[in-house]
């Protein structure tokens, strides 16, 4: 015999519905993606990536910066035209690099990279050869250079999908003092 307190819990379960305000994939990952930016200590761009397979699982992450060993006192964060050895890009290791080296033997063939500045041609060379077949890129501030040329051609010629990031919530505001999360449309929801 079921006594009146457990029929109403039961029915107020079904009366429960799901929440469908939740992020979208593509935001999420994203939004990781930006997240593993933030720990790069280049002062100019940072930029992060996430490998994410098949299945919508998170193979990967990396950000821009000096190579393992290397500290980030001791090597150049400028960009000297005249002398490579005062250039940060002598130097540094790209999201997308770092992203790939940290998968630790996953296997990534197939898989998306979202990053948040379209791959140069030399991190193009590396998602080919790795097996990614998808960029989902935020910025393509460097369209006209000739090494973002450069990789688009060799993306072509291998059949790698890329597409612009395009977002289904504007902001996503993540307070960690408070453990709040809030999704938003537009940034005008935000209070001062």
């Amino acid at each position: 015999m079921t006594d009146n307190k457990e029929v109403m819990n039961i029915k107020d379960q079904k009366e429960i519905k799901k929440r469908d305000d939740v992020i979208g994939w593509d935001d999420l990952f994203m939004g990781i993606a930006f997240m593993a930016g933030t720990r790069s200590k280049d002062p100019c761009t940072q930029v992060g990536a996430c490998i994410v397979d098949q299945h919508k699982r998170i193979v990967s992450v990396g950000y821009n910066g000096m190579p393992e060993g290397c500290h980030d006192d001791k090597f150049p964060w400028g960009k000297d035209p005249n002398d490579p050895l005062k250039n940060k890009h002598t130097f540094v290791c790209h999201a997308e690099l770092n992203a790939i080296l940290n998968r630790h033997g996953a296997d990534i063939r197939g898989s998306t990279i979202f990053v948040s500045l379209f791959p140069c041609n030399q991190c193009a060379k590396l998602i080919i050869q790795s097996g990614l077949k998808e960029i989902v890129y935020y910025c393509d501030k460097h369209a006209e250079k000739p090494s973002t040329i450069a990789s688009k051609m060799m993306l072509d010629a291998a059949s790698i999908k890329y597409r612009v990031y395009v977002p289904e919530k504007k902001v996503i505001l993540v307070d960690l003092a408070k453990k709040f999360v809030s999704l938003m449309t537009t940034s005008a929801e935000i209070e001062p």
